[in-house]
Parts: structure tokens; sequence; C-alpha cells
């Protein structure tokens, strides 16, 4: 919802999509109301392999087209082993799969027009795989799901290289919406939660800046590129080394 009111704002046209049809209209009809702009409502589900395949066809086809982000999502916080695997396709289809089917119908237009731009929003989880469930919820699936939202979005970024088509990933940490409504998770033992409009001026901020990764809260920007550098600089030692590593010859 920040999004489409921050980019109502601005003037632009909206093509909304979510899976609560009455929600949807209440807020394209305050934005036309308020901001004078079209906004057309697309209700679907985008775990639905029928409604994903209806919203790609829509997105492939507007020729017009030149900002898609992917913000869907829901937590599914749980232990692994006890997490329903709907659940886990769910978590999958929504974060990886919607995400990538999207990209992929809407770039072409894209890049043949030489303009436009995705933002992928992920969560600073997709960088917490290393941190225990305690105080943070328990999220195997969910932080692998946006751990690859990054991963693509950056690879992705260097293919587009020069078309003049931009991509971001966003990384907020908890935002005070209502994502953690009715999971019975103690927030008071969490990070405190960032505005859903702060969050959105960091992200458009960020990609006029042309910065693939925006973390909203970050302050020091090079923190996270001393993290790319090392990811680089361990790709390449071991890239370059066809042996295997002495400690695995020992017994």
């Amino acid at each position: 919802m920040a999004y489409a009111e921050r980019l109502a704002g601005e003037g632009y046209d909206l093509v909304l999509v979510a899976r609560r049809r009455e929600r949807l209209n209440e807020l394209a009809e305050r934005l036309r109301r308020h901001n004078g702009i079209q906004a057309d409502v697309v209700c679907a589900d985008l775990t639905n392999p029928q409604d994903l395949a209806k919203v790609e066809r829509l997105v492939g086809s507007d020729e017009a087209l030149n900002l898609l982000i992917n913000n869907a999502g829901f937590p599914g916080y749980k232990p692994f082993v006890s997490i329903d695997p709907k659940a886990i396709d769910g978590l999958i289809g929504i974060h990886v799969q919607a995400v990538v089917r999207l990209s992929r119908a809407a770039l072409p237009g894209m890049v043949q027009r030489g303009k436009g731009a995705i933002i992928n929003v992920a969560s600073l989880f997709a960088i917490s795989a290393m941190l225990p469930p305690n105080p943070l919820p328990s999220r195997a699936t969910y932080a692998g799901a946006k751990a690859f939202i990054l991963a693509f979005t950056q690879a992705l970024a260097g293919e587009l290289t020069g078309t003049g088509v931009s991509v971001q990933v966003c990384l907020p940490g908890r935002v005070s919406t209502e994502f953690l409504v009715g999971l019975g998770i103690d927030t008071s033992k969490l990070p405190p939660a960032m505005t859903a409009e702060d969050v959105v001026t960091a992200s458009l901020s960020a990609l006029a800046r042309q910065e693939v990764v925006c973390i909203p809260s970050l302050d020091d920007p090079a923190l996270f590129r001393e993290v790319a550098e090392a990811q680089i600089k361990l790709f390449r030692n071991s890239a370059m080394q066809p042996t295997l590593a002495e400690r695995y010859t020992k017994q």
C-alpha cells in the first residue's frame, strides 16, 4: 500500500494486485480520488498457478509498464520439521516462482524500450541464516526464499548492465504493518519497527541512485560492500583451486 500511495502521489498510473478485492477497490478509489491517476485492480493469489499466469500475461502485454514492484509475501515462520508442506509450497511460490515469472514477463519489453525498473522486496532475513531462532523466529524456508531474491536480483543486475533497465532488491527489517498479526510472536523482543513509508522512501531513493541492494536502515553502505567483496574473494579463491583442500585429505 505504501508504494502505491507514494507512486500515485507522484502521478503514476497503477495496476494494483492483491488477494482481497474489497481492500483493493477501496485503495484504488481513494488513489483515483485524491491523486487523479488511473488505478486498475487485479484480484489474484500469486500462489495460485492460474492467478499467477493471469498476472504474468498482463505484465508481459503492458507496453507502458516501466516499474514492477514484487512485494507480495507472507511469513510462514515455523520450525522446519513441523511446517506444513503446503506452507512451504506457498512460501516458495510467492517469494521465488512469482518473483521470477513476473520479472521474466516484464523484462523483454523494458529491455526493448531501453528503460524500466523492477523492485523486489526481500527482507534482512535474507542475510540472517547464521543467527539462532531465539529471539528471532524459526524461518529456514522463509529466510531461504528471501536469500534467493537477493541472489537472483544481484545476478540479474549484472545481466542487465547497459540495457537502461534497473533492478533492486530491498532488504527492510521489521516493518510496522499487519505482517505479524495473528502469529503469536512477542514483538517486544524484536528490533523496533520502521514505518512502511520510510521503507518506500529508501527504496525509491536507492533506485534513483542505481543501488542494486537497498537496506533502508543501514547508515554505512560500506558494510554491505565488505560482505559482497568477501563473497567474491571467497568464490574466486575457491574456483581457482582444482585440488582438494588439505584438511579434507587428512583422516
